[in-house]
């Protein structure tokens, strides 16, 4: 058997384990899944036809080469640019605007501060230099406008328009 066959073989065992990485990301209904296991299966056809060892050699290559490449695939992925492109971006939460317990939030309760984004009626407001996620008690409040802290529940401060003076 001249040794273009062994090159075909190896060409199958490659287009097996990219179909393979594929079909996680191109929804077929399993097309894919079928012509890689027909490429794993023609691979392993034309190493059978050269010699039974050369056959239960390609079947060993095989069982060890799809998850290893299945493995290798799932690790780069992510750095990648393609994949940098459709994964979801961590989250651009710095530590030290992490959720407060409600504990440290109590203390705030009549707490006077500014609101930083309008309040629809969700927004952030800053109260003695903290920026805090917050929901006005009435609807919307405009940016800038001064707030007092009327109620804590758990993470969730309730805020009022402070009386002007």
């Amino acid at each position: 058997m001249a040794w273009w066959f062994f090159l075909i073989a190896i060409f199958l065992y490659l287009a097996c384990a990219v179909l393979f990485v594929a079909e996680v990301f191109i929804p077929s209904g399993g097309v894919i899944s079928v012509l890689a296991l027909v490429c794993i299966i023609g691979g392993v056809a034309i190493f059978f036809h050269h010699s039974v060892g050369a056959g239960i050699i390609g079947i060993v290559v095989g069982a060890v080469m799809i998850p290893t490449v299945w493995v290798i695939a799932y690790k780069r992925f992510p750095q990648s640019r393609f994949g940098k492109s459709i994964m979801l971006a961590a989250s651009g939460k710095r530590q030290g605007d992490a959720v407060r317990d409600s504990e440290q939030l109590s203390k705030l309760l009549g707490a006077e501060g500014i609101v930083l984004t309008p309040l629809r009626p969700v927004g952030m407001a800053e109260f003695g230099g903290q920026r805090l996620e917050c929901v006005a008690e009435s609807g919307y409040v405009e940016k800038d406008k001064k707030v007092k802290v009327i109620h804590v529940e758990g993470t969730q401060l309730t805020v009022r328009v402070a009386e002007e003076s």
